[in-house]
């Protein structure tokens, strides 16, 4: 999956040196949190057996596996490698916003598969059941990053909404701007389709000719 342009995938290329190992005490919080705040999530998940995901945002240099254990829930943060290695379960891809979307239960998951925005590999079976686990779950990411601030999660919050909204109009900017490069590109490429096409009309039309000329002979 190629993904789009986006500020997503430009702070991708930005973090891409830094060591993976940075980010696993927030990996960690977050999984603590999660656990804590939406126990019902990972015991849904309690009679399916040990699952290993990876969680693969295409517009990230690196991706997630997931182990959603009642016990203790872990998440880490990886290089993406054989999605078919003997440990994961199965494997779910696509943008980062659209992989939040579905784990805040913002989206129709069926649509973005069917969509082929999102695609997963794998265990059909494990996909479906991480999916009906968050569904109802009424997950928040961001009131559930905040909240082991307490006091400052209120301030903090509306701050983070500031920035949710220039990143939407960083987004709506790039978005434009790949539109006016794809554009052209797309113009020239279907000019030549329909080129393509006529010269094949031609040679399909000499091709008639010919074999009648060969007919009327015989």
């Amino acid at each position: 999956m190629n993904p789009a342009l986006s500020p997503i995938l430009l702070a991708g290329f930005a973090i891409r040196p830094l060591p993976l190992a940075g980010l696993q005490p927030l990996l960690n919080i977050a999984m603590r949190t999660m656990k804590a705040r939406h126990s019902d999530v990972f015991e849904r998940l309690a009679g399916v057996g040990d699952l290993v995901f990876l969680i693969d945002p295409t517009d990230l240099p690196f991706a997630f596996e997931l182990n959603p254990s009642t016990k203790t829930p872990t998440l880490k943060a990886v290089k993406v490698g054989d999605r078919r290695a003997d440990h994961i379960n199965a494997c779910i891809c696509g943008p980062l916003l659209s992989l939040l979307a579905l784990l805040e239960g913002r989206v129709d998951g069926d649509a973005l598969f069917f969509s082929r925005e999102l695609v997963f590999e794998g265990d059909t079976e494990a996909v479906l059941a991480l999916r009906n686990a968050v569904d109802g779950a009424d997950i928040n990411i961001l009131t559930d990053a905040l909240s082991p601030l307490g006091p400052l999660a209120a301030p903090l919050g509306k701050l983070v909404q500031r920035g949710q909204n220039l990143f939407a109009r960083m987004n709506s900017d790039l978005n434009t701007l790949a539109q006016s490069v794809r554009m052209p590109v797309e113009r020239r490429v279907q000019a030549q389709s329909a080129d393509i096409h006529e010269l094949n009309e031609r040679v399909d039309d000499v091709n008639r000719k010919i074999r009648r000329a060969v007919k009327d002979k015989s």
